[in-house]
């Protein structure tokens, strides 16, 4: 148990809205096929800089309170390579001297990072940690993978973490990495396997590449023994958990956690008004929740999903 608590959540969500009638034109399918095999109605375009969407949403977070002493960019689109994508939203922010960096684990961005600036505040090596995850992916889709194409959206959320007295704490995390996945979700571009330049390279390198039906199959391989042992060391069943902030992979992914267990009133789930905004999509989702009125102090919350890898991770968390 780390005594780390969340104190505040922010938000925030693209002006312009694509809804799947609309990028139904794009794929070369109908509006009912997206939403039967995506679950998403309508997701978020960025028409602005990840750095801006990041520094909009982590100023949403603080509010009025105090700056952070430090900050951790959770997001998998960066602004460019070098330097990290943190120093960008430092600077949009106005500040500097804050230590940045950025933690990337593809959509499990958050929780990683989540996890390590607990332990960075647990050590005393920082009071008040602002994690950020800003996702501009949409410019990165692959119009001839329709199915994974019609998923993606933009947005940025924000949480401060703060040691705490009181009863809120990270109670413990599970996370499990399977390689034999890493070829099923991928972009091999701007690496050193494919420079810029390479005689291999081909446009689709540079796009979101996805195999969707293995990556669900292989999740479904491994899932459960991930939350078995979460649960099993913490002496807790699902009945446990009071609300559920999960990864919005897809619509059939939030289907699958109903089959796996999790009471579908206590899943928050906005796929189908924002799609998966990839590392974005658990703060956001929290962000929303805690909106929404739906977090209370004490509440035990699961925090988790899945991420390329394939990598799968949770955490409880007393709210």
């Amino acid at each position: 148990m780390i005594d780390v608590r969340i104190v505040s959540t922010g938000l925030y969500l693209p002006a312009r809205i694509q809804t799947s009638a609309e990028l139904s034109a794009l794929i070369g399918r109908s509006e009912d096929w997206i939403i039967s095999r995506t679950g998403v109605r309508e997701r978020r375009i960025a028409e602005e800089p990840m750095n801006r969407m990041a520094a909009r949403a982590a100023l949403d977070a603080i509010g009025d309170g105090p700056r952070p002493d430090c900050l951790i960019n959770a997001s998998l689109t960066p602004l460019q390579l070098i330097p990290d994508s943190s120093v960008f939203i430092q600077r949009e922010l106005g500040w500097e001297s804050i230590p940045c960096w950025s933690i990337h684990a593809t959509c499990l961005s958050f929780l990683v990072a989540l996890m390590n600036a607990a332990a960075l505040i647990q050590a005393n090596l920082y009071q008040r940690i602002l994690i950020v995850s800003a996702e501009a992916g949409t410019p990165w889709r692959n119009l001839n993978q329709p199915e994974s194409a019609a998923l993606f959206g933009d947005a940025a959320a924000a949480v401060v973490l703060e040691k705490t007295s009181e009863a809120s704490a990270i109670l413990d995390w599970e996370m499990s990495t399977w390689p034999n996945g890493a070829e099923l979700t991928e972009y091999r571009g701007c690496g050193t396997r494919k420079p810029p330049g390479h005689p291999d390279n081909i446009p689709e390198d540079n796009l979101f590449n996805m195999m969707g039906p293995k990556v669900f199959r292989l999740v479904l391989m491994h899932i459960s023994g991930v939350l078995r042992a979460l649960f099993e060391r913490n002496d807790m069943t699902f009945d446990d958990v009071d609300l559920f902030i999960l990864h919005q992979a897809s619509g059939p992914g939030m289907e699958g956690f109903v089959k796996l267990g999790f009471a579908r009133e206590k899943i928050v789930n906005i796929v189908a008004e924002y799609g998966n905004c990839i590392a974005a999509s658990m703060p956001m989702t929290l962000a929303i929740a805690n909106a929404r009125g739906l977090l209370r102090r004490g509440d035990r919350i699961l925090i988790g999903g899945t991420g390329a890898g394939l990598s799968i991770a949770f955490a409880l968390v007393q709210w």
